[in-house]
């Protein structure tokens, strides 16, 4: 498997998993892998990375332009953004 088609499983998986944990939360959207690389040139989509140090510090597969958030944090840090971006959270 080469390393783009990885990052993109990966990626897919990241997504899914972390996006269930949120099944019954009001005004979440589960986005695709495809759906994600449509939108990451969008201006209006903040990308957000809450994987753990350890994992991020090891990573070799991160979305360019992805900004860092503690786990521990990521829900604290929703009063941060903007209300009309869309933000998607990815971890492993």
């Amino acid at each position: 498997m080469t390393r783009s088609k990885f990052t993109l499983w990966l990626l897919a998986s990241l997504i899914l998993v972390f996006t269930a944990s949120f099944a019954g939360a009001d005004n979440v959207t589960v986005m695709n892998k495809d759906q994600l690389k449509a939108e990451l040139t969008n201006a209006d989509v903040i990308i957000v990375d809450v994987r753990s140090p350890h994992d991020w510090d090891s990573s070799l597969s991160k979305i360019q332009g992805a900004r860092r958030e503690s786990p521990a944090q990521a829900e604290k840090s929703m009063a941060q953004y903007p209300k009309d971006k869309t933000i998607v959270f990815y971890c492993a």
